[in-house]
Protein backbone atom coordinates (compact mmCIF):
# COMPACT_ATOMS: atom_id res chain seq x y z
CA UNK A 1 0.00 0.00 0.00
CA UNK A 2 1.30 3.17 -0.94
CA UNK A 3 2.59 5.79 2.01
CA UNK A 4 0.67 9.03 2.74
CA UNK A 5 2.34 12.04 2.48
CA UNK A 6 1.97 14.31 5.10
CA UNK A 7 3.45 17.25 3.43
CA UNK A 8 1.11 17.67 0.79
CA UNK A 9 -1.10 21.20 -0.57
CA UNK A 10 -4.12 21.53 1.37
CA UNK A 11 -2.69 19.67 4.69
CA UNK A 12 -2.52 22.01 8.20
CA UNK A 13 0.93 21.98 9.48
CA UNK A 14 2.25 20.55 12.21
CA UNK A 15 1.15 22.45 14.92
CA UNK A 16 3.59 23.36 18.08
CA UNK A 17 2.10 26.21 20.00
CA UNK A 18 -0.64 28.19 19.92
CA UNK A 19 -1.97 31.42 21.72
CA UNK A 20 -5.54 30.73 22.63
CA UNK A 21 -5.91 34.02 24.60
CA UNK A 22 -5.03 35.94 21.64
CA UNK A 23 -8.17 35.14 19.45
CA UNK A 24 -10.13 36.18 22.70
CA UNK A 25 -8.12 39.43 23.07
CA UNK A 26 -8.26 40.52 19.84
CA UNK A 27 -10.02 40.80 16.66
CA UNK A 28 -7.73 39.86 13.68
CA UNK A 29 -7.61 41.51 10.60
CA UNK A 30 -4.79 39.83 8.52
CA UNK A 31 -2.79 36.84 9.82
CA UNK A 32 1.02 36.46 8.25
CA UNK A 33 3.43 34.06 8.06
CA UNK A 34 6.90 34.76 9.62
CA UNK A 35 9.94 32.29 9.75
CA UNK A 36 12.06 32.59 13.13
CA UNK A 37 15.53 33.04 13.80
CA UNK A 38 16.62 30.15 16.25
CA UNK A 39 19.73 29.04 18.13
CA UNK A 40 20.32 25.08 18.23
CA UNK A 41 19.40 24.70 21.94
CA UNK A 42 15.60 26.72 20.81
CA UNK A 43 15.17 24.06 18.27
CA UNK A 44 15.47 21.00 20.27
CA UNK A 45 13.57 22.35 22.95
CA UNK A 46 10.72 23.22 19.76
CA UNK A 47 11.30 19.67 19.03
CA UNK A 48 10.84 18.53 22.69
CA UNK A 49 7.11 20.93 22.67
CA UNK A 50 8.77 23.03 25.26
CA UNK A 51 7.48 26.70 24.03
CA UNK A 52 4.92 28.94 25.55
CA UNK A 53 3.11 31.80 22.97
CA UNK A 54 1.48 33.59 26.03
CA UNK A 55 1.34 37.15 26.39
CA UNK A 56 3.74 37.08 23.45
CA UNK A 57 3.89 40.18 20.96
CA UNK A 58 5.62 41.22 18.03
CA UNK A 59 7.60 45.47 17.75
CA UNK A 60 9.27 46.42 14.79
CA UNK A 61 12.42 47.92 15.77
CA UNK A 62 15.20 49.85 13.16
CA UNK A 63 13.28 48.02 10.23
CA UNK A 64 13.69 44.76 11.81
CA UNK A 65 10.65 42.28 13.59
CA UNK A 66 11.36 40.87 16.70
CA UNK A 67 9.25 38.52 18.90
CA UNK A 68 8.77 39.37 22.72
CA UNK A 69 7.87 37.24 25.78
CA UNK A 70 7.79 33.91 23.66
CA UNK A 71 9.11 31.40 26.59
CA UNK A 72 11.32 28.61 25.20
CA UNK A 73 12.36 26.37 28.21
CA UNK A 74 16.28 25.21 27.62
CA UNK A 75 16.36 21.37 27.82
CA UNK A 76 18.93 19.87 30.73
CA UNK A 77 21.00 18.11 27.88
CA UNK A 78 20.84 20.38 24.67
CA UNK A 79 23.90 22.87 25.80
CA UNK A 80 26.01 23.17 28.47
CA UNK A 81 28.65 25.33 26.73
CA UNK A 82 25.83 28.12 26.10
CA UNK A 83 24.18 30.56 28.52
CA UNK A 84 20.64 29.81 27.78
CA UNK A 85 18.05 32.87 27.65
CA UNK A 86 14.34 31.34 27.40
CA UNK A 87 12.88 35.12 26.78
CA UNK A 88 15.03 36.95 24.97
CA UNK A 89 13.78 38.55 21.76
CA UNK A 90 14.00 36.63 18.89
CA UNK A 91 13.89 37.86 15.04
CA UNK A 92 11.16 37.65 12.77
CA UNK A 93 12.12 37.15 8.98
CA UNK A 94 9.69 39.03 7.04
CA UNK A 95 10.12 40.62 3.30
CA UNK A 96 11.23 44.39 3.65
CA UNK A 97 7.69 45.49 2.00
CA UNK A 98 6.12 43.31 4.24
CA UNK A 99 7.79 45.16 7.59
CA UNK A 100 7.38 48.56 5.99
CA UNK A 101 4.03 47.97 5.44
CA UNK A 102 3.25 46.49 8.97
CA UNK A 103 5.72 49.56 10.74
CA UNK A 104 2.49 51.83 9.09
CA UNK A 105 -0.57 50.18 10.07
CA UNK A 106 0.58 49.93 13.65
CA UNK A 107 2.27 53.38 14.09
CA UNK A 108 -0.22 55.42 12.03
CA UNK A 109 -3.87 52.71 12.68
CA UNK A 110 -2.61 51.69 16.16
CA UNK A 111 -3.22 47.73 15.30
CA UNK A 112 -0.88 45.23 17.47
CA UNK A 113 0.69 41.99 16.15
CA UNK A 114 0.65 39.46 18.42
CA UNK A 115 1.95 35.55 17.80
CA UNK A 116 -0.97 33.57 17.24
CA UNK A 117 0.33 29.86 16.52
CA UNK A 118 3.97 28.35 16.31
CA UNK A 119 4.52 26.02 13.86
CA UNK A 120 6.74 23.11 11.54
CA UNK A 121 6.32 23.93 7.71
CA UNK A 122 8.04 21.26 5.59
CA UNK A 123 9.29 19.41 8.59
CA UNK A 124 12.16 21.65 9.51
CA UNK A 125 11.36 25.13 9.18
CA UNK A 126 9.83 26.83 12.31
CA UNK A 127 6.86 29.48 11.26
CA UNK A 128 5.21 31.84 13.77
CA UNK A 129 1.60 33.34 12.56
CA UNK A 130 1.09 36.77 13.27
CA UNK A 131 -2.19 38.13 13.60
CA UNK A 132 -2.23 41.99 13.10
CA UNK A 133 -5.64 43.33 14.72
CA UNK A 134 -7.22 45.22 17.11
CA UNK A 135 -7.97 44.75 20.89
CA UNK A 136 -11.84 43.89 21.45
CA UNK A 137 -14.17 45.79 24.13
CA UNK A 138 -15.69 43.62 26.91
CA UNK A 139 -18.65 44.50 24.97
CA UNK A 140 -16.77 42.23 21.61
CA UNK A 141 -16.16 39.80 23.89
CA UNK A 142 -19.68 39.25 25.70
CA UNK A 143 -20.90 38.60 22.12
CA UNK A 144 -18.26 35.91 21.21
CA UNK A 145 -19.46 34.16 24.05
CA UNK A 146 -22.98 34.12 23.36
CA UNK A 147 -21.95 33.02 20.13
CA UNK A 148 -20.32 30.52 21.02
CA UNK A 149 -23.07 29.51 23.74
CA UNK A 150 -25.60 29.03 21.00
CA UNK A 151 -23.51 27.26 18.53
CA UNK A 152 -23.27 24.48 21.28
CA UNK A 153 -27.06 24.76 22.13
CA UNK A 154 -28.44 24.73 18.60
CA UNK A 155 -25.89 21.61 17.78
CA UNK A 156 -27.95 19.80 20.88
CA UNK A 157 -31.00 21.00 19.87
CA UNK A 158 -30.16 19.43 16.20
CA UNK A 159 -28.56 16.31 17.66
CA UNK A 160 -32.28 15.70 19.16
Amino acid sequence: MAKKNANKKGTTPAAIARNKRATFEYRFDEKIEAGLSLMGWEVKSIRAGKVNLSDTFVQIKNGEAYMYNCNIVPLHTASTHVVCDPTRPRKLLLNRRELDRLAGLVERQGYALVAISMYWRKGAWVKVEIGLGKGKKAHDKREDIKEREWAIEKARAMKK
